[in-house]
């Protein structure tokens, strides 16, 4: 599965600046618009995979993983 994101984006005097729509905390500036998507992805990817470790280690044994849709 490969979900898309929304990134919210505009230019602010000299920089550009965005954040995720739907995982609060990711945001990132930066000095060109495709430097802002690119920090923007490895960002997001960092959060996604610290999220799913922390719910993985809170989860402890004997778990399964469900994929749901929305």
């Amino acid at each position: 599965m490969n979900p898309i994101y929304t990134a919210v984006v505009k230019q602010d005097g000299d920089w550009w600046v965005g954040w995720i729509e739907e995982l609060p905390g990711v945001n990132c500036q930066e000095r060109t618009h495709e430097e802002l998507l690119d920090s923007l992805r490895a960002t997001l990817k960092e959060a996604l995979e610290f999220n799913r470790d922390d719910a993985i280690s809170a989860a402890g044994s004997n778990y399964v993983e469900e994929r749901i849709a929305v």
